[in-house]
């Protein structure tokens, strides 16, 4: 475990990176599962709530041991062992997802017991893989040293969070300042110490494979609202509304899909390293839209069901606002990523909130559920649209003027140079592949 090569060619994830995926698709699906629940029964702000804590948990879960994972793979068998232990520990916090979001629900107190025993049997397997790290790679010693201290501290944080019995209160505020530190852990163990050798490439990949898995939601949620729509013992006999969630459950997963891969990240990420960072978490709330997305999928067809006790208004706002999330956090990201303001995203995002609130008026003015659902679908495909005429081109000049003649877009790959970046700097001692 002496550090990957941050260059090296051809770096795609690995068959275990994969296992270790499907994993949180259980927590995922669990927590949209029980946020559209809530929302179906008219707990607006307890769902909310609830559903942002448990992306942010998972998500933090994620990004923990893919950066990891993409400096000090080694793919032996103390590696695997290690990562199957991981995998126990968000079995386990996934298990612990409904009593929070049943507590939440409830008021009075905070249900973290199960979900940080599961987080700390995570956090054990880390602790250890970067013990691992330390001991093997001298080079980088001191990051690994650095990240152990402060995953401890937070471990130790949750801990006391879960299991002293502070008032409810005091709990939501410390989950606050526990997840802030979560978020700075990266920033107090490489600002100080150096960075790790991470692969740009292959962090991108990372990223948009767990962006598949979260889309995926989407279409259990298109399922789940389809289903007792069919007509029939056989479910032979669709109605309007069956094939109005099918169209655009099936069409806005696909045109979220079609959004994220637009941008060519990994490219930005090889010639801009300093802000991997902001990558790695600013997709946070991209993967809440998008769980949320498929969690709004899920309410509307139990509306149609009559299962839900919410307007017409709020079922497409339980949609519509998760799609407006996402789709506002991939322009972020470009425009973050590549330091760069465009007047033609703006067009777009312009465009992209007036099929958004049109389909919220039609629910105002009591038009059918189904069609207010075709029109959220058509969200995206405004940026698909903008990207597939004018867009293509525009970002390829968009990627020269920010990289300083780097850019072949998404049509050219760009030659491997990966220099050490200055916020992050990597030791001199050779990298073994």
């Amino acid at each position: 475990m002496s550090g990957r090569d941050p260059g090296e060619s051809g770096r795609v994830s690995s068959p275990l990176e994969l296992l270790f995926d499907l994993t949180f698709v259980v927590a995922v699906g669990t927590a949209s599962s029980q946020f559209a629940e809530l929302l179906a029964e008219g707990h607006l702000a307890h769902a909310v709530t609830a559903f942002v804590m448990a992306m942010f948990a998972i998500s933090v879960a994620w990004i923990s041991f893919s950066w990891f994972a993409s400096a000090f793979a080694t793919d032996d068998w103390l590696y695997r062992a290690l990562t199957m232990v991981q995998m126990i520990g968000v079995v386990v916090f996934s298990l612990g997802l409904p009593a929070m979001f049943h507590s939440v629900d409830e008021g009075g107190h905070l249900e973290l017991r199960a979900m940080v025993a599961g987080y700390v049997v995570m956090r054990i397997a880390m602790v250890l893989q970067w013990g691992r790290a330390a001991r093997e790679a001298p080079g980088f010693r001191g990051v690994c040293l650095a990240n152990i201290r402060w995953t401890v501290v937070a471990q130790a944080g949750w801990v006391v969070l879960a299991f002293v019995g502070l008032p409810v209160y005091v709990v939501f505020a410390a989950f606050i300042v526990l997840g802030a530190l979560e978020l700075a852990l990266p920033v107090f163990a490489q600002g100080a110490a150096g960075g790790t050798p991470w692969h740009p490439h292959h962090m991108a990949e990372r990223y948009s494979l767990f962006a598949i898995i979260v889309l995926g939601e989407s279409v259990v949620g298109t399922v789940a609202s389809s289903g007792e729509l069919l007509g029939g013992a056989d479910g032979t006999a669709w109605t309007g509304n069956a094939i109005a969630v099918v169209v655009a459950g099936v069409g806005l997963t696909f045109g979220m899909w079609w959004v994220y891969f637009t941008t060519p990240f990994g490219d930005v990420l090889e010639h801009r390293r300093n802000r991997g960072y902001l990558f790695g978490y600013g997709h946070i709330p991209l993967f809440i839209g998008v769980a949320g997305a498929g969690a709004g999928l899920h309410v509307a067809g139990l509306s149609l069901e009559h299962h839900a006790e919410i307007s017409r208004t709020t079922v497409v706002l339980a949609l519509a606002l998760p799609v407006a999330l996402y789709l506002l956090v991939v322009y972020l990201l470009h425009a973050l990523l590549l330091s760069a303001g465009d007047r033609f995203h703006i067009l777009l995002i312009g465009l992209t909130a007036a099929v958004l609130l049109a389909a919220a008026l039609l629910a105002v003015t009591g038009a059918p559920l189904a069609v207010c659902l075709i029109v959220v679908m058509l969200a995206p495909f405004v940026t698909v649209v903008g990207y597939e005429t004018l867009g293509r081109e525009h970002q390829r000049r968009t990627l020269e003027r920010a990289g300083g003649g780097w850019g072949g877009g998404v049509e050219v790959r760009v030659t491997r140079h990966c220099a050490p970046s200055r916020s992050l700097p990597l030791p001199a001692p050779p990298l073994r592949r």
